[in-house]
């Protein structure tokens, strides 16, 4: 009431604030795997099985001898910098660290960045070693200069493959001719 005896008019009530859901609207399942599954790979330290089956063909046979990959850690939120925790076996741990830039190096090429920075070890009994997979042999033979150049290339897939690429140019006369529909079309 005001001083002169009057009633004020109330203000006009608002319209009442519908229940507000503390998870928000529903997630489709698949989106919200990528965050549970992340914390997962993280905490064990997940490693990709392309470094692990094919270890003996990126450190060569020596190295892969007495040691076997165990886990990868990237800081958080990264994709590179790495540290590659090693499990060596028996007192090939120092070999190990002195050619430590040497397997950062071959690693991260094949990777094809840098993914590791450092490399861990632990000394520890090493499982069976994975099966080596043979290169799939040559389509055609390669001519001899084109198979000395690609002599440096270390993946023998990768070589395979470029050697039949390059067999098939080799055969190949001239620029392919393609034909219209119209023109190969005999109605």
């Amino acid at each position: 009431m005001s001083k002169s005896g009057t009633r004020l008019p109330t203000p006009p009530r608002s319209a009442p604030q519908p229940d507000i859901r503390r998870g928000g609207p529903a997630r489709a399942v698949a989106d919200l795997l990528p965050d549970i599954g992340g914390a997962a790979f993280r905490r064990f330290g997940f490693v990709q099985q392309s470094i692990v089956s094919r270890w003996a063909e990126i450190v060569g046979p020596r190295f892969a001898e007495v040691s076997s990959p165990e886990s990868i850690r990237f800081p958080r939120g990264k994709r590179e910098e790495g540290t590659l925790t090693l499990v060596v076996r028996g007192a090939h741990g120092p070999m190990m660290q002195h050619v430590a830039p040497e397997l950062i190096e071959r690693i991260n090429r094949f990777f094809g960045y840098p993914a590791i920075a450092k490399l861990a070890f632990r000394q520890g009994a090493l499982a069976a070693p994975a099966p080596t997979r043979a290169a799939p042999p040559s389509l055609k033979p390669v001519s001899a200069e084109i198979g000395d150049s690609l002599r440096a290339i270390a993946d023998p897939e990768f070589r395979a493959v470029l050697e039949a690429l390059a067999a098939g140019v080799a055969t190949s006369r001239g620029a392919p001719v393609v034909a219209s529909a119209a023109e190969s079309d005999p109605a």
